[in-house]
């Protein structure tokens, strides 16, 4: 989520919502990680290797962390243990990264990665591709657009690929990539004025007022409310959300992956974790 200008709340995403984190945490139990961004513009992470719905420091921080960027991930493991090292979201040079997919050969990836693998302390392909775009970031003078680019193009050309849908931040800023078609990704433009609610099944209603004073966009895997204004990114495309809340949007990517990845090629660990998620379409 980005709040523009001004820190905000991402309370109602993260427990009020009728598909917030801390109920698709109930599907997704193997760890969950909020990331924000001090006023300075420090990043920090608080995650560990349970589920969001009973972690009571998750519910704490939800309600009391404001930032103007968040990242907020549930993983269901499809590489590494259940450990907090594999826990997004990941943190390389003050950016924050998660991700929704399965990379293999991985051993292909080091080697590329080469001595930039120095950045990786967990054993998941997600933080190797954070490293990766980290490297490619700082090779185009710290241009994350262009290191985005870059190594996305890399993986896409040599690397087996079922998905690499992932959200980065740094402070005040946010980009996220669909690719390829396999999961959906939705975005969320909520303009200043109308408050974010929901009627509960017991009648009663939940409202936020964070939404009523100032815009706020929204990146998730899933449709997180019944709001009508949440769209499917396109295969391939990546977005941009600037400072000022305007969102910078092309696909970088119109060809899919040299080595597309079917369900039915995964292990049977990583084919669970991804047949959880939401298809495309």
């Amino acid at each position: 989520m980005s709040a523009g200008s001004a820190p905000a709340r991402a309370t109602f995403w993260l427990l009020e919502a009728p598909d917030s984190l801390s109920q698709q945490s109930h599907r997704e139990p193997d760890g969950t990680g909020l990331g924000w961004f001090e006023d300075d513009g420090t990043a920090r992470v608080s995650k560990k290797p349970i589920a969001a719905y009973g972690d009571a420091e998750f519910g704490r921080e939800a309600r009391e962390v404001c930032s103007r960027t968040f990242i907020a991930h549930i993983r269901f493991a499809s590489t590494g243990e259940l450990l907090m090292r594999n826990t997004h979201p990941f943190e390389q040079e003050g950016r924050l990264f998660a991700h929704n997919g399965v990379i293999e050969d991985l051993p292909a990836l080091d080697r590329h990665l080469g001595a930039d693998h120095r950045l990786v302390r967990g054993d998941t392909d997600s933080e190797r591709l954070f490293a990766l775009i980290t490297r490619e970031t700082n090779a185009a003078g710290g241009s994350v657009t262009a290191g985005i680019e870059a190594a996305c193009a890399w993986v896409a050309d040599n690397l087996p690929v079922f998905a690499i849908n992932f959200v980065l931040a740094i402070a005040g800023e946010l980009w996220a990539l669909r690719y390829p078609h396999t999961h959906p990704l939705y975005l969320l433009e909520r303009d200043a004025g109308t408050p974010l609610e929901h009627a509960s099944s017991l009648g009663s209603r939940v409202r936020s007022d964070e939404g009523a004073s100032r815009p706020l966009v929204v990146l998730a895997s899933e449709r997180m409310d019944d709001d009508p204004r949440w769209h499917e990114l396109r295969s391939g495309e990546l977005v941009h959300v600037t400072p000022e809340l305007e969102l910078e949007r092309r696909v970088i990517l119109e060809r899919e992956p040299a080595q597309l990845l079917t369900l039915d090629q995964l292990g049977e660990r990583a084919r669970a974790s991804q047949a959880r998620v939401p298809a495309a379409g």
